[in-house]
Order: structure tokens, then C-alpha cells, then sequence
């Protein structure tokens, strides 16, 4: 009877432990890359579709939540629906590039490319409840939110311009086009409008080459080393780099070199710059799917790694960074930040924060709608499930490698010049 009291004690002590110990290996069990895949698609339609629907029901407007905490802001509210869907849709681009098909994704494609066009359509048709073009929300911020109309124009141009009606591409242009009375600030904001007119060169052969050139060459002036560029004449410390300067200097630059632009013999030394900020930006993720938190905009959360995507997407991948061990670092830190508690709201839209709801984290010009950048962080998702980025099975990122004793390659590498 001592014996099967005994017994029964250790089991009432130990089983809680074996159950919490299993609990954690499961948590840092590495998934397959169409699960991983699987996960991210479900993350972006959770985080895309309340502003899919509302505007494809003309809604959006009124739908997109204003929160206590925005009353503090200093930007003007109105703008918060125009961020809410150009963010959207410039981080479905990727994946709705790929078009649609026969599989369950396809075919899952081919309605998020339906919501998206009839997004557009609306949100650029002056007869619509969204329109979002009016002269009473014209302010300079205009050259920021019509890069976010542009970017997914470039990436997936046969999917949300080709079939649109000769009079919804006329409103799509003449919505691009009301960034030209605004004058950029000199800083990153250079290449938003350089963007905004490559977009316009690409899609009606005509722009204003003074807005892209500028751009352009004043970032190859502030670029100050090891494949980081200053946002301005001076460096900050913040993800910049990633949530603008070197995507959008590469987008351009594909335009330049389509069009045969004397600015196309700058490519190669950008994406070797691009490369070596990747390998940055991948070993910036601990061990533990963690980095660190610094400068202005964190509540945009994964879109912190947009470039880390996005090189990958455009099969630029430094050879020091594997694909499966790329893929297993990125959906680590998205996991950390997206599915913590408190990220969306009752009703589905995203609560301010870094991880979960954290309002004092906002920045002066942040509103609900500005978090939708986050749908940039699944760039990645542009590549196709056969890609070697899916199918390469999970392997350790640098950090992992380092911290668990594993050989290393040398810290030498460099891309940039």
C-alpha cells in the first residue's frame, strides 16, 4: 500500500512536468514548409479580409474602427482608410502575382484577386462611398499612401491593371497622379514619389522623370556603407531600409532597366547592397525569433523584415542564407509578434502595438489604418509553394547556429561596394 501510495505521488508530480516539457518541444517543433506556407496564408487572410469585405461592399469607411487612443494623433483621421487598403493590397501583391489555378490555392487566389481589383476599382471611382482621392483628403501625405496604389501595380500587374476597363485605368492614373503637386520631404518620402512615377512610366509609357531621378540619386548619395542607406543625410536606426528604401530603390530600378533608363547601370550595385542588408537583416533574429525593437514605426510588426522577404521573393538570396532556415527565421518572428494576444480586436481589425495591444507604442502619425503594413511581411509568399523556400526543410538561422555551438561561416562575406 506505501508502494502504490508512493507511486500515485510521483505521477500526481512528474505528469504535469512531462506534459509542460512536451508542450515545449512541441512549441519549437519545426513545421514543414507547406505547413509553414499553410499558416501564412491563413495569418494574411485573417489580417486582410475586414478591409476586403468592407470595401468591396463600398463600406470601408465606415467600418474602419476610430479608437480613443487616435484622437491623440496629429495626422488627419480621414486618411486612416486610404493606409488601411494600399497597405493591404501592396502585401497581397506578391502572392496574387502568382495568379490563379486549378489547386485549392489557385482558387483561393483567384478570389483574393477579385476583391482586390473591385477593392481598387472602388477606392479610385470618384462615384463610389470609398472613394479615397478627394479634394478634402488631399494633404501632403498623399505621396506616402500612393506608393502603397502603386507598388501592387508593379508586382502584379496581369492580376489587378490588365483587366480593368479603359475608364477604371484612367481614375487608377489620375488618382497616382495627384502625389505631383506635393513636394517629398528629403528623406525617404523621395522614393515613394519615385515610385509612384515609375509605376506611372510602366503603365502609360510617360512620366515625370525629374520625380524618379531624384530619388533615386539622392539615396546613392546617402548610402554610408555595409549595405545600409541614411533616410537622409543622416543614418537612423529604425527599419526604414526594410519598410521602404531598399525594396522600393530595386522596384524602380526594374522599371529603369525595362525602359532602358541610364539609371539601369545602377542595379547591380543596389542589389548587392540589398543582399548584404538582408544577411543583416536575417541575423538580427535570436535564437528565439526575437530582435530588437528600435526607431519609429515598430507597431508595423513583421513588415520590420519586409526586404528579408523580399529578396527572397525575387530569388536574391545571399548565398549565406539558406532557404529553409530563411523561411524557419521569418515565420519564427512572425509567430513572436502575430498571433500574440491583444494583435486584433473583437471584430477582427488590428489593435495597435508591437506585440499584442500596446497604444502607447503608437507613433504621432500612426492610425488603425497604418498597421496594415504589416501584410508587407509576407512578401514572401510570392514564391510558389514548389519553391525551394517552401519545400527545403527547416534549418537553423545564423543566431540559432551560433548560440548552440554549430560551425559558422566567417563574418567577412560582403556584398555591397
Amino acid at each position: 500500500m506505501i508502494l502504490i501510495k508512493r507511486t500515485l505521488f510521483i505521477l500526481v508530480i512528474t505528469l504535469p512536468l512531462l506534459c509542460n516539457s512536451q508542450k515545449e518541444n512541441n512549441k519549437f517543433k519545426k513545421a514543414t514548409g507547406a505547413e509553414d506556407r499553410a499558416y501564412a496564408i491563413k495569418l494574411m487572410q485573417k489580417i486582410v479580409d475586414p478591409v476586403l469585405y468592407a470595401i468591396n461592399k463600398e463600406s470601408l469607411d465606415k467600418d474602419l474602427p476610430r479608437k480613443p487612443w487616435e484622437a491623440t494623433r496629429k495626422a488627419d483621421i480621414r486618411l486612416t482608410t486610404i493606409q488601411a487598403f494600399g497597405r493591404s493590397l501592396s502585401g497581397l501583391s506578391p502572392w496574387l502575382s502568382l495568379g490563379e489555378d486549378d489547386t485549392k490555392e489557385g482558387k483561393l487566389r483567384k478570389k483574393y484577386i477579385e476583391l482586390s481589383r473591385i477593392g481598387l476599382i472602388h477606392a479610385t471611382d470618384p462615384n463610389s462611398n470609398d472613394y479615397m482621392f478627394s479634394e478634402e483628403t488631399k494633404t501632403y501625405e498623399r505621396i506616402v499612401h500612393n506608393a502603397y496604389f502603386a507598388y501592387p501595380l508593379l508586382i502584379a500587374p496581369e492580376q489587378l491593371w490588365d483587366p480593368l476597363t479603359p475608364e477604371q485605368k484612367a481614375n487608377v492614373i489620375a488618382a497616382l497622379k495627384t502625389h505631383r503637386e506635393f513636394k517629398p520631404f528629403n528623406n525617404n518620402w523621395l522614393l515613394f514619389a519615385s515610385l509612384i512615377e515609375a509605376t506611372i512610366w510602366k503603365l502609360t509609357g510617360e512620366c515625370d522623370n525629374e520625380k524618379l531621378k531624384v530619388g533615386v540619386d539622392k539615396h546613392m548619395e546617402w548610402y554610408i556603407g555595409d549595405g545600409m542607406y541614411g533616410d537622409g543625410a543622416q543614418f537612423h536606426w529604425d527599419y526604414y531600409n526594410s519598410f521602404v528604401i531598399q525594396p522600393l530603390l530595386l522596384e524602380i530600378l526594374k522599371v529603369c532597366k525595362e525602359k532602358n533608363s541610364p539609371l539601369k547601370e545602377l542595379y547591380p550595385t543596389v542589389l548587392g547592397r540589398a543582399k548584404r542588408y538582408a544577411e543583416i537583416q536575417e541575423h538580427l533574429i535570436s535564437p528565439e525569433g526575437t530582435f530588437p525593437i528600435i526607431g519609429r514605426s515598430s507597431v508595423y510588426r513583421i513588415a520590420a523584415f519586409q526586404h528579408l522577404g523580399y529578396i527572397a521573393y525575387r530569388k536574391e538570396l545571399p548565398r549565406t542564407l539558406e532557404p529553409g532556415s530563411t523561411r524557419a527565421a521569418l515565420i519564427a518572428v512572425t509567430k513572436r509578434l502575430m498571433d500574440a494576444p491583444g494583435t486584433f480586436d473583437s471584430d477582427g481589425w488590428l489593435n495597435i502595438g508591437v506585440v499584442g495591444e500596446q497604444i502607447n507604442a503608437a507613433d504621432v502619425y500612426s492610425y488603425t489604418g497604418a498597421l496594415y503594413m504589416c501584410t508587407m511581411g509576407l512578401t514572401q509568399l510570392g514564391l510558389p509553394g514548389d519553391d525551394p523556400f517552401w519545400t527545403d526543410p527547416a534549418g537553423k538561422w545564423f543566431q540559432q547556429k551560433v548560440w548552440s555551438g554549430a560551425d559558422i561561416h566567417s563574418q567577412h562575406e560582403y556584398y555591397g561596394k
